[in-house]
């Protein structure tokens, strides 16, 4: 690496981070306890270093330009290694101590985040974490958790949201099952196919009818609003669901339903809130988990997404 190319003000850089994440100079500069003119200074300090514009103002919002959009994810990585660097540094991450609860569904927690938090165990010991397993959506505001995994973008100014990433879902079904019609399942071939529920059978037909299935209600013969139960019914051959393809392919014995059938994508939201700033037990648990759900993806082993 040519260290002497490197020019990058790291005050502007977070400057431009924190104000894509708040999305206004006003907020931005509360969050990092500046004035409004300093923070604007910054943040047009780095377009002109950069020969590029990175907001567009819309009403009383920025929004980022295409520049933004690219630069954003680099300089949110940045920020994170920063912090990992100054905790390990300072030893700060060791002296972190309390209770940090994480909503989030059952399938997430069961299958999912056990890789993401064995890693924390050994950067912040003092941190307990407790896993509050749940497909609905819990109240941040209330205090029902501390940060929370969703799919759906929160609607409160109190929260704080970052979404990390689209994620493929397919519809799949134990091999038992779907090889006992001895020839692969087509598309219509859907309405005399068994389907495991899980909490709501209207919304799942919703989800598989968006797949181009002709099902209804009548087809989800049995489910369960718990997950993993449903999953696991699904494992031992009473139907087909959908599922993410990065836990589904962690099941041999699971296979994709029908070929050719390209996947949808559903969005991965961490909500936290305003306390991200101030409270460092819940920053550590916000961007160790960040890193491990965007690093965490599927392998492809079941065609490209």
């Amino acid at each position: 690496m040519n260290w002497q190319t490197i020019t990058f003000d790291w005050n502007q850089a977070r400057a431009f981070l924190v104000t894509a994440e708040e999305g206004s100079l006003s907020a931005a500069a509360r969050a990092l306890n500046l004035t409004q003119p300093t923070l604007s200074r910054q943040v047009a300090a780095l377009e002109e270093t950069l020969g590029v514009t990175l907001f567009e103002r819309v009403a009383k919002s920025l929004i980022l330009t295409d520049a933004g959009l690219e630069l954003v994810e680099h300089v949110r990585a940045m920020g994170e290694a920063a912090s990992r660097v100054s905790l390990a540094a300072s030893g700060k991450a060791q002296q972190v101590e309390g209770l940090v609860t994480v909503s989030t569904t059952d399938l997430t927690a069961a299958h999912i985040l056990p890789d993401i938090l064995r890693d924390l165990r050994d950067l912040a010991p003092g941190i307990e974490v407790k896993l509050l397993c749940t497909n609905s959506l819990s109240d941040l505001r209330r205090r029902e958790a501390d940060i929370a995994i969703r799919h759906v973008s929160p609607d409160h100014p109190d929260l704080y949201a970052r979404k990390l990433r689209d994620a493929p879902a397919r519809i799949y079904g134990a091999r038992s099952y779907v090889e006992q019609f001895g020839r692969p399942l087509a598309l219509e071939d859907a309405k005399s196919l068994d389907f495991v529920g899980y909490d709501n059978n209207e919304e799942l037909v919703g989800y598989l009818r968006a797949f181009g299935l002709d099902v209804s209600e009548g087809n989800i013969r049995l489910g369960s609003p718990n997950g993993v139960v449903a999953w696991e019914l699904v494992r031992q051959g009473f139907g087909l669901s959908i599922m993410a393809d990065e836990i589904a392919e962690r099941f041999p014995e699971i296979v994709p339903a029908f070929a050719g059938v390209k996947p949808v994508t559903f969005p991965i939201w961490l909500v936290t809130h305003r306390e991200l700033h101030t409270s460092r037990r819940i920053r550590v648990v916000f961007d160790h988990l960040a890193e491990g759900l965007l690093r965490l993806r599927p392998t492809g082993k079941f065609g490209p997404s």
